[in-house]
């Protein structure tokens, strides 16, 4: 056990000496430090365009014309965003999203117009390029001169000799006062020189990516999607899930209303026709064929019951989810242990996912887990309803492996459409424990 912590360390630390060592040369610090330099030039554009064009509109608002001023710059900085968008998912290698594109009430410019000045979205285009600039600046400047120093005093040894031989300086002048200056021209100084550049280019990189990062933050924070704009997303994503779902719902119900019940149904009036007409020519076969039928119906009320309780079951309705959950965990083919610990029953709609959920993940254990037991474990915590359901089955299973049968892809999709968050433990050999968290709702 002692072996086994001092390997860790040793291995933990090995590595960060190693990372230490080779940032100097990485990509990712070439990458970031090509950022900084870049990021000048570009701040200075968009600096001076946005503040010439912000004055000169805002001076022309008492006259029409500062409108379409305004609108234009406003447009021309979202061009300056996706530019540094791209910038920074090719330099830094962070992907910032598209921020909300702007829809116009009308056709027309005027509409266009006015939906530019309406959108957050595009000032915050215009208060980047006005706040980066100071920003790029001091970047530019720490990056650049801490790489050329490191890098120039690392390599001293190689280059002193510049300064005998083509000055009258033995060596780099550090300081002069009154006729007194100092060199460093002897073999300690240049050493010494050099272990501060050492220190000086092993410790850059590391304030470059400070650096990068705080580009990193504010463009995503300006130039990438609002708040609003991820959760009205997040809600057209979650209305076609459950617009889909619902549709899917539908086909599988008239397939078995199709398949089950109404061809049972059919078949059995066909047969009561005919018994009718036996009735009188051969009483016995009449009766027998009613028997028949007499058992075809009891068939087609069981499969309508199924039909039913697979819409939404009663019991849940009348009882909640205690009875209901008993309810299909009886009819599962391992036993199955529920607890329901609720202060209150949940909203209709939690409930019935909190049930479908369930029912659906003890189909799977029936079908695919090979468990001998299986539990059920629904609570509130907080504001939210958590769902539990284990086995102790062959495990292995997974989100991803919707394809094989498990649809534990779908329940994830439904339960994210109402801000719900489904977890799978499935460890191989061990079994497997899928939690469901949503949102409590009374």
């Amino acid at each position: 056990m002692g072996n086994g912590i001092g390997t860790g360390r040793g291995t933990g630390a090995g590595g960060g000496i190693g990372a230490v060592l080779r940032a100097p040369v990485e990509r990712r610090t070439w990458r970031e430090f090509g950022y900084l330099l870049i990021g000048l030039p570009l701040s200075i554009l968009y600096f001076s365009l946005a503040v010439t064009g912000l004055s000169l509109g805002a001076g022309l608002l008492v006259t029409f014309l500062g409108v379409p001023v305004l609108a234009g710059v406003l447009a021309l900085c979202r061009g300056f965003g996706h530019l540094e968008r791209a910038r920074v998912r090719g330099l830094l290698g962070t992907d910032i999203g598209e921020p909300a594109r702007i829809r116009a009430e009308k056709k027309g410019p005027l509409s266009a117009m006015g939906a530019l000045l309406k959108s957050g979205s595009a000032w915050r285009h215009a208060l980047y390029s006005v706040i980066h600039f100071p920003w790029a600046v001091f970047g530019f400047c720490v990056a650049l001169t801490l790489w050329a120093s490191g890098w120039a005093y690392l390599l001293y040894p190689v280059w002193f000799w510049v300064f005998p031989a083509f000055t009258d300086q033995p060596g780099l002048q550090l300081f002069q006062n009154d006729g007194y200056s100092f060199f460093l021209d002897s073999p300690a100084e240049i050493a010494l020189t050099s272990l501060v550049g050492l220190a000086l280019t092993l410790a850059t990189p590391w304030v470059i990516r400070a650096l990068a990062t705080v580009d990193r933050v504010v463009v995503g924070g300006l130039l990438g999607p609002s708040r609003l704009d991820s959760r009205v997303s997040e809600l057209e994503s979650g209305r076609g899930v459950v617009v889909d779902t619902a549709a899917a719902d539908l086909r599988r119900i008239e397939r078995d209303l199709h398949d089950g019940a109404q061809a049972r149904l059919a078949a059995l009036a066909m047969d009561l026709g005919l018994a009718k007409e036996k009735a009188t020519e051969d009483p016995r076969a009449a009766a027998r064929m009613v028997d028949e039928a007499h058992g075809e119906v009891k068939i087609a009320l069981q499969e309508l019951r199924d039909l039913a309780r697979g819409i939404h079951p009663a019991v849940l309705t009348d009882r909640g989810l205690d009875a209901a959950l008993s309810s299909v965990a009886a009819r599962c083919a391992v036993p199955v242990r529920v607890t329901v610990d609720l202060p209150a029953r949940p909203a209709a709609s939690i409930e019935g996912i909190a049930y479908f959920t369930v029912s659906e993940l003890l189909q799977n254990i029936s079908r695919h887990a090979r468990a001998r037991v299986a539990s059920v474990d629904v609570w509130k915590s907080g504001e939210r309803l958590l769902v539990q359901v284990a086995d102790d089955g062959r495990g292995g299973a997974s989100a991803a492996a919707a394809g094989a049968g498990t649809g534990l892809a779908g329940l994830a999709e439904r339960l994210d459409a109402v801000d719900g968050v489904l977890v799978v433990d499935s460890p191989v050999g061990v079994g497997t424990t899928v939690t469901a968290e949503l949102p409590w709702r009374p």
